[in-house]
């Protein structure tokens, strides 16, 4: 059900002089906050301003929005509410934030993953998920028995199909025997279909379970079979799979989200498009939105290996896609022709739609 949580519900309804200074940042959460994953991650972001600010800020959050019109409504309802910066924490919410953020042109808007920017007060965010896939991909190719990988989809976006691209070429590099499996859930958020999924996935054979999907449902069925291993996804889910657990990405927002309510405090705000993956600057420096939470139930070689190559894409010494990097058709990409050496993020990586080789099945429309 949905609910409205409001800090300081009393202010609101009565505005006492003593709090008219207070900046309010409202949140649109498209799951619930009891998801132990995508959503969880980000109300420990807001939570994170409160603790930075303490009085000199007002939080709400909205969750379980549907992605359309509902969300439409509720955006609009933070705005009207008088609500000074709005993260709209959702793929599914670029449309509606943009529509509302033209009405409301004194209110600033935060999209995460989206890439629309339709009026100045509209700032875009998203994670480099997809360099946490590449140590995925490495540890599966090194683990797994079957050479067969189950991988729960949520959505054909691009940030979904990055991670799988990532994943598929860093494996085929270490053990070109393995195979993916995709399986397209369309639902961020659905225990029961994520615990389905994984379940087909080693009913099949498969002894690797990959998710980007919010629930640690799909790590509790890789616990009950002996031999399944599984990564976590957006929080740490290791106590989920005490034998099964292999690492967790880590979706961090709580730097990101600190500094744009402290620019909208001092009036520095601006409209910015950020992309933060394990480091802030892709260079090593910075708290990035991405990180690994506990490595386990591998051998110590294993762990060291997929440390040793976590650092190197922090510091920006490894690229996530190097070239040469072919298209499922065995199409060189564009980016790699000539003298590329990786996979541009603008457009190729902002809007990717294409499979890379090695992977089986055609990309749903």
């Amino acid at each position: 059900m949905k609910k409205l949580l409001v800090t300081a519900l009393a202010t609101v309804l009565f505005g006492g002089l003593a709090h008219a200074d207070k900046t309010k940042v409202g949140f649109i959460y498209v799951g619930p906050i009891g998801d132990l994953g995508w959503t969880y991650r980000h109300d420990i972001g807001r939570q994170a301003i409160e603790n930075e600010f303490d009085d000199k800020v007002e939080t709400t959050y909205i969750e379980n929005v549907p992605e359309g019109a509902e969300a439409v409504k509720q955006i609009t309802q933070l705005a009207e509410t008088g609500h000074d910066i709005i993260f709209t924490t959702s793929f599914g919410f670029m449309d509606a934030t943009n529509q509302v953020a033209k009405q409301y042109p004194d209110v600033k808007f935060e999209h995460a993953t989206g890439f629309k920017r339709e009026s100045d007060n509209v700032s875009t965010f998203s994670a480099r998920f997809y360099e946490a896939r590449v140590i995925q991909g490495l540890m599966a190719a090194k683990m797994t028995k079957t050479n067969k990988i189950g991988y729960i989809a949520s959505f054909p976006i691009p940030e979904v199909v990055r991670g799988i691209n990532a994943f598929q070429l860093e494996m085929a590099k270490h053990n070109p025997e393995a195979t993916i499996d995709v399986k397209w859930v369309f639902t961020w958020f659905d225990p029961a279909k994520e615990a389905e999924a994984a379940q087909a996935f080693i009913d099949a054979g498969a002894d690797i379970i990959v998710q980007h999907t919010d629930s640690p449902a799909a790590m509790s069925i890789a616990e009950k079979t002996p031999g399944v291993y599984a990564f976590g996804q957006a929080s740490n889910m290791s106590r989920f799979g005490e034998t099964s657990h292999l690492v967790s990405i880590v979706d961090n927002w709580d730097s990101y989200y600190v500094d744009r309510v402290a620019a909208v405090i001092d009036g520095s705000w601006a409209q910015t498009d950020t992309w933060w993956g394990l480091s802030k600057d892709g260079q090593g420096n910075g708290v990035g939105m991405v990180e690994m939470a506990s490595y386990g139930n591998a051998s110590d070689e294993l762990i060291a290996e997929a440390k040793a190559l976590e650092e190197s894409l922090r510091s920006g010494e490894r690229h996530s896609f190097p070239c040469p990097i072919y298209k499922q058709d065995g199409e060189l990409a564009e980016d790699c022709a000539g003298d590329g050496k990786h996979l541009a993020d603008f457009p190729t990586l902002v809007s990717m739609d294409w499979y890379v080789k090695g992977i089986e099945g055609s990309l749903p429309k």
